[in-house]
């Protein structure tokens, strides 16, 4: 299902507990959304686990180990949190399904139809061009 309404919006974030960050940046990237917006959600006391697609030194952000793909993790996920360029999404999808998560999120900006079709049809909601953190900021006022 892809949701668009602001309140079924909402209701996506309030499911959510545990959120898988692919495309996550390290803390030397601190001034950029791929690494502040999970840093946020992180703070809010969600449970962030971070999938960078570069950085192949990188073992640890925001403390927490880093896995190089979602079908790594081995335990319910909530939430796909995308930061990866709209192009660049086709070749996660099948890493996205073999992870099962109730939810994927692609970042303000992001948007692939397509892909969001595709994971929608497997029975995955689907948020596209949204920025998480603002939309989490929503719940609180």
């Amino acid at each position: 299902m892809i949701i668009t309404d602001p309140n079924e919006i909402l209701d996506v974030i309030r499911e959510t507990r545990t959120i898988a960050v692919l495309g996550i940046k390290p803390e030397s990237h601190s001034d950029q959304a791929a690494f502040y917006v999970p840093a946020h959600m992180h703070e809010a006391g969600y449970d962030v686990i971070p999938v960078p697609v570069y950085y192949p030194e990188v073992k640890e952000i925001l403390g927490k180990p880093v896995f190089r793909k979602l079908a790594d993790i081995g335990r319910p996920i909530d939430m796909v949190n995308v930061f990866r360029r709209s192009s660049d999404i086709p070749p996660h999808i099948d890493d996205i399904l073999a992870a099962k998560p109730k939810s994927v999120w692609f970042q303000l900006g992001i948007r692939n139809d397509e892909a969001a079709r595709k994971l929608a049809d497997a029975g995955i909601k689907v948020v596209q061009d949204r920025c998480l953190m603002v939309e989490e900021s929503n719940l609180r006022r």
